[in-house]
């Protein structure tokens, strides 16, 4: 198997993307969050350029550079209030 094969493999066996809950539908990503330290820094040189994404019907969107999940608290996929009913 080729390293690259065997990499898609892992990653289509990996966990879920990285999830994000927010109040509003309209989100935007630069995929530096977890690598920012606290306070309002710059976009790290890690991360990728900033977009903007509007969580529609589904309750969700999905960054198309790092694969990050935002998800509309109280929307559709906000699974976490179907847990508490």
């Amino acid at each position: 198997m080729s390293a690259v094969a065997a990499f898609a493999s892992a990653k289509a066996m990996s966990n879920a993307p990285e999830t994000s809950y927010t109040p509003s539908a309209k989100v935007w990503c630069d995929g530096a969050g977890q690598i920012r330290s606290t306070g309002g820094f710059a976009p790290s040189a890690l991360g990728h350029p900033r977009v903007w994404l509007e969580i529609d019907e589904k309750g969700y969107a999905d960054c198309g550079y790092c694969d990050r999940r935002f998800i509309l608290e109280g929307g559709p996929a906000d699974e976490r209030n179907s847990a508490a009913a």
